[in-house]
């Protein structure tokens, strides 16, 4: 098997960096300082690429999931066989039970033809997104230890207020007002 990466690139490498700018483009939004937004932004782009691997390692287990999935089916589908014979005959009971029955019978045929493709396809559906945003939780709490100890681009800028006191050299802003004016 050749490495992640060999054969598709745009994959391997086009994915997580579209997911470390979205997450980092979020971050940004969401009102994070500049460092922590590229922190996770960098995290989740990592935590993507481990979900691809960790999807290419899911094929490995098809044929487990295979076996697996038929030996879940057969007693249920004993138990629904059992309960439509059980059952007066015409009811709806027993017509929703031999319905169920036939789609235990087609997935017991279908678990047959579970391939390694289909399970990574699969795996990686749900492991990419995953990966890159708990990835990206962590880089944002990887980046708030630069900003309690106040390295320069981790913390948060402050809006100023053109109308608040001390925000400018005009007479207004140079004149301290006390708080008795506002009683």
């Amino acid at each position: 098997m050749k490495p992640l990466g060999q054969t598709r690139p745009l994959l391997a490498y086009g994915l997580p960096a579209a997911a470390g700018l979205v997450v980092g483009g979020m971050l940004s939004n969401q009102g994070e300082d500049p460092g922590t937004a590229a922190m996770g932004g960098a995290a989740a782009a990592l935590g993507a690429r481990g979900g691809l691997g960790a999807a290419r390692m899911a094929g490995r287990f098809a044929p487990f999931l295979t076996e697996a999935t038929r030996s879940a089916i057969v007693p249920v589908g004993k138990a629904v066989a059992e309960a439509a014979r059980k059952a007066p005959e015409g009811s709806k009971r027993m017509q929703a039970l031999e319905g169920g029955a036939n789609v235990l019978r087609s997935l017991y045929q279908g678990a047959g033809q579970i391939t390694p493709g289909m399970v990574q396809k699969s795996a990686a559906v749900g492991a990419v997104p995953l990966t890159a945003g708990l990835a990206g939780l962590g880089g944002v709490a990887a980046g708030a230890i630069p900003s309690a100890v106040g390295v320069p681009g981790f913390q948060a800028q402050m809006p100023l207020d053109p109308e608040s006191y001390g925000s400018s050299n005009s007479p207004g802003a140079r004149y301290k007002a006390s708080t008795m004016q506002y009683m």
